[in-house]
């Protein structure tokens, strides 16, 4: 947009020219861009997330065990995991307590296994935390595609992310 002043017999233009105005929309295309990048998370990124959940749930899980003095266990089923308490002899899910409700991961293709001493049955993938303080040591692997994300529990209450 140019406007003209005549001031004393000569002409001179205000405003912006059109390369000037090009300059500003590459500038902040860049810009844009380089915001768009830093906020999307990458798929290893947000295995990386989902691994942190499940880690602090398993350490919850483990704590309210021991502090209900009851069998509490983590339950992975087709596109998410569960906490349940044994109760009379039966598995229940965990009722009065949100922070230990079911949940579905954040990729439904996300497939979990667990490497284990104790034998794990191949139709339930389930980790039982007992009233004793120590436990046997797992490792957790949560994959989709290429990416895959451990998480490693010594048996003493530490669950690591790696």
């Amino acid at each position: 947009m140019s406007i003209y002043h005549k001031k004393q017999g000569d002409f001179r233009q205000t405003g912006f020219t059109l390369l000037e105005l090009l300059v500003v929309l590459v500038i902040m295309g860049i810009m844009l861009g380089a915001v768009t990048l830093n906020a999307v998370q990458s798929v290893h990124q947000r295995l990386q997330t989902d691994a942190q959940r499940i880690s602090l749930l398993l350490q919850l899980a483990r704590e309210e065990a021991i502090v209900r003095n009851r069998q509490t266990a983590f339950e992975v089923f087709e596109q998410g995991y569960q906490f349940i308490v044994l109760n009379d002899n039966k598995w229940e899910k965990i009722a009065d307590l949100d922070t230990l409700r079911a949940r579905q991961f954040t990729f439904p293709e996300t497939k979990l296994s667990i490497i284990s001493n104790d034998p794990i049955s191949a139709e339930k993938l389930r980790i039982v935390f007992g009233r004793e303080p120590v436990s046997r040591p797992f490792t957790m692997i949560l994959r989709v595609g290429s990416d895959q994300v451990s998480i490693n529990a010594d048996g003493v209450g530490h669950f690591v992310v790696e």
